[in-house]
């Protein structure tokens, strides 16, 4: 799965929570974040929609700011539910999602498991978004 194919499918798959996502969706995908975080903080920054009060030290933010506001909220749901479902392709619950909240140790946990291959064939949370599991074949 390539990087717009990927991005397609997350989209298509908005608010879908149920399934299974390939590790090359969920990379792609979180390849796209990083990439539409830079462009839009290039754009808020290139209009000023966020500054430093030089006597109170405290954050100003403009009214190109809201552009930051608007995209997060616009992707957190399909980011969320590409979360679950690639956490279902490595046979766990969705829920693991909240260890991502623990300090220190959690993200790392969460980074560990989206790394991990996904389980062959089938499992509890559908078919293998690969397709049919290969056979394995054993060489002496």
């Amino acid at each position: 799965m390539g990087f717009g194919e990927a991005v397609k499918t997350v989209f298509s798959k908005y608010a879908t929570f149920s399934g299974r996502a390939r590790r090359s969706e969920f990379w792609w995908w979180a390849l796209f974040l990083f990439l539409v975080n830079i462009v839009v903080s290039v754009v808020v920054a290139a209009t000023g929609g966020y500054s430093i009060n030089a006597e109170t030290m405290m954050p100003e933010f403009g009214a190109s700011y809201l552009l930051v506001v608007v995209v997060g909220l616009a992707l957190l749901l399909p980011n969320l539910a590409v979360t679950v479902r690639r956490l279902h392709d490595t046979d766990r619950s969705g829920f693991w999602w909240f260890i991502g909240l623990v300090p220190f140790v959690g993200p790392i946990v969460l980074l560990v498991f989206m790394v991990l291959e996904g389980s062959l064939g089938q499992n509890r949370f559908g078919p293998s978004p690969k397709g049919a599991a290969a056979p394995v074949q054993h060489t002496v």
